[in-house]
């Protein structure tokens, strides 16, 4: 869950959410930022502190119509059991929502700041340094088409994320607000559409319990 901040916004939106974070700091801040929001948003939010590869420990097979699993895989050695455990929390036809670091194009990054030794190495390696320092994993779509259809949530669908922009530095100011717009809808079309979406930093895959 992090910071909680997808949460908050999913609680603000009207939904009932779940968030479960295994790192106390990240739970206070969490936390934190749950206590500033209004009653009406915090009585639809609760926080657990729990690891997501413990899932059956906190949560009944078929708890949630909806499981997100955004920027964790990388940080998890063997997916697999994580990925069967959140798929035994869907309620039948619940979604579950992956975001991962994209393995078949872990060149693009290093090829595209000019860093030819870093490309090439890329080219033949699913492990990569992330802008925290961290050395970690990527997942590739095929693979993760297969483990999806063997945990009874097949791939419904899939998107490409950050395909122009990956690029950029975390500290660039975002461009007036027009400009922002022309570069979410190029964003969109391009995590869309073939073969862009391929090339992308991160793969955001859907998968459907049946």
């Amino acid at each position: 869950m992090g910071q909680g901040t997808q949460a908050l916004r999913l609680a603000r939106a009207g939904h009932t959410v779940t968030g479960l974070e295994s790192e106390p700091e990240m739970l206070r801040v969490a936390r934190e930022a749950l206590a500033d929001e209004p009653a009406g948003i915090r009585e639809r939010v609760r926080l657990i502190e729990g690891d997501g590869l413990e899932t059956g420990v906190h949560f009944l097979p078929g708890s949630f119509d909806v499981v997100l699993c955004h920027g964790v895989l990388m940080y998890v050695q063997e997916p697999d059991a994580m990925l069967a455990g959140l798929a035994r929390m869907l309620a039948p036809g619940g979604l579950l929502s992956l975001l991962v670091r994209n393995g078949d194009a872990l060149a693009m990054r290093p090829g595209t700041a000019g860093d030819w030794d870093a490309t090439l190495t890329a080219f033949d390696t699913d492990v990569y340094t992330n802008r925290l320092g961290l050395t970690v994993r990527a997942d590739r779509l095929d693979d993760l088409t297969a483990t999806l259809a063997g945990i009874a949530a097949p791939l419904h669908a899939w998107y490409g994320v950050r395909i122009f922009t990956d690029h950029m530095s975390n500290e660039v100011e975002l461009p007036a607000a027009a400009e922002l717009d022309r570069v979410l809808a190029a964003e969109d079309r391009a995590g869309r559409t073939d073969p862009y979406r391929r090339v992308a930093a991160l793969l955001h895959l859907c998968g459907v319990r049946g």
